[in-house]
């Protein structure tokens, strides 16, 4: 698959190219400008929605703290009502149980509703491996997997496209492509695209947003009925969750809901929200002959055991990174992982190693934005500044950074010097402002290389400070 992999390329070089992409932005811009407007207008119209926020949060940390309570409990419930669970410690045992129920199923060809488990457990390129034929049925994977690139966006995969993008790629690729240049002419052309491999799948695969404990269901959510369609007619149906996807009750489930659509797309519910609960029953006119269910840990318990307990709060919305101004700026495939945004940047060293992730941490601009708009208030800022620590324990930032920063430290703790320094860098970048603002400073390529840096007043702060307090 392209969208290069965090090891490939630093995230320097993929921050720098997307900076460049001045495509991308437009992208990026049109659907995360939309996605904030429409929450805001969401929440505006919920009742005391802070209040649902502090119990959204709650709820999450009951269950953390009692995870293997909840497991258990789904787990007999689940298997009461016909379905199978299965319990996978990383990545590869994940990907290993799905192949081999595909294979007993003899499945030829699997469709697929969008995970980004699926994504964070690599099974796209598993089910390849085997020689099992994978067809995305939701619309915005549809895309990506004709392009073979990889999500940009936990709601929206193929964010980072424009419409004119798309259309081509649908003329390129489509048996039957659109004639008309409309939105509803493309959807017409996935449409009939997807269609028939979603009806003719053997084994269909999902996700789950949440695990319901106390009867053992669970609960899929989509704008577009894609889960349905490829879930219910094959004959074996294999779900792949998180462990911490789980919640106590269907009452706890409908509050999360409620939470979720506002926070994601700012609608107060979900087109199609979907609870399975094993397979068909006798009497029944649908449903798989098969249920199985993954249940994934992958770094998830080391995550409630090493501080990062509230991280697995998140539900999954992208509400963070639709109010990220870095994210805005560089889309989701820059960060490397398969989480972007700030959820991206404190998750993806858990998965992929701290050496190898540690410039996301530090990508932050600690503006706070995520955590107010989180809504199971994760601390994202607190976890990132967490992640900025270790690294500095294990001396994983660049030399020229740490004697960079003992030079700060040593002028800073000597006030005079630290003014006298100040007030001749604010003389000197004043000197460089054109207009307003400066286009170009030394030993800062890095601020100035993609956008102008606001002229600073004619006096420090301390300098302000003094004056108007008369010391």
């Amino acid at each position: 698959m392209s969208g290069a992999p965090a090891e490939a390329t630093s995230f320097k070089a993929r921050a720098d190219a997307a900076l460049a992409d001045r495509i991308l932005k437009v992208a990026v811009e049109r659907t995360a400008g939309t996605a904030e407007a429409k929450r805001a207008v969401a929440v505006d119209a919920f009742p005391d929605f802070q209040a649902a926020r502090t119990r959204a949060a709650a709820i999450k940390d009951h269950v953390v703290a009692h995870l293997g309570h909840y497991l258990e409990q789904f787990e007999a419930n689940a298997t009461a009502a016909g379905a199978k669970v299965h319990w996978a410690r990383t990545a590869d045992e994940a990907c290993d149980i799905v192949i081999a129920l595909c294979k007993a199923a003899k499945a030829k060809s699997v469709a697929r509703s969008k995970s980004m488990l699926g994504e964070e457990i690599g099974l796209p390129h598993a089910l390849a491996e085997a020689g099992i034929g994978r067809v995305e049925t939701d619309l915005a994977e549809h895309i990506i997997q004709l392009a073979d690139e990889r999500p940009s966006h936990i709601i929206w995969p193929a964010m980072h496209k424009t419409r004119e993008q798309v259309s081509a790629l649908f003329k390129a690729k489509h048996r039957t492509p659109h004639e008309e240049e409309t939105i509803a002419a493309m959807a017409e052309s996935a449409r009939r695209e997807l269609r028939t491999q979603m009806l003719g799948a053997d084994v269909g695969i999902s996700g789950a947003n949440f695990l319901i404990a106390d009867t053992g269901a669970i609960c899929t959510v989509t704008n577009e009925g894609n889960a349905e369609l490829s879930l219910v007619p094959p004959r074996v149906h294999i779900v792949t969750a998180g462990i911490e996807k789980i919640v106590p009750s269907m009452p706890h489930a409908v509050h999360m809901l409620r939470m979720l659509a506002r926070s994601a797309t700012g609608a107060a519910l979900t087109q199609y929200t979907t609870f399975y609960t094993g397979p068909r029953r006798p009497g029944d006119r649908d449903g798989p002959e098969e249920m199985h269910i993954v249940l994934v840990d992958n770094g998830r318990t080391r995550m409630r055991e090493e501080g990062l307990a509230e991280m697995l709060r998140c539900i999954r919305c992208g509400a963070c990174m639709n109010h990220c101004v870095v994210f805005r700026q560089i889309g989701g495939h820059a960060y490397g992982g398969t989480y972007p945004g700030p959820m991206g940047a404190v998750l993806t060293p858990v998965l992929d190693g701290l050496k190898q992730s540690r410039d996301l941490p530090n990508a932050c601009t600690m503006n706070g934005k995520c955590q107010e708009v989180c809504p199971v208030r994760i601390p994202l800022p607190t976890l990132l500044r967490g992640w900025r620590e270790k690294s500095w324990r294990e001396g994983l930032e660049p030399q020229s950074l740490r004697a960079g920063l003992g030079l700060w430290a040593w002028v800073a703790t000597r006030p005079r010097l630290y003014r006298m320094g100040t007030g001749l860098a604010v003389r000197a970048m004043r000197l460089l402002g054109s207009k307003g603002w400066i286009r170009s400073l030394p030993l800062a390529g890095g601020w100035t290389r993609y956008r102008d840096m606001p002229k600073p007043a004619a006096q420090t702060f301390m300098d302000q400070y003094r004056k108007e307090n008369g010391r």
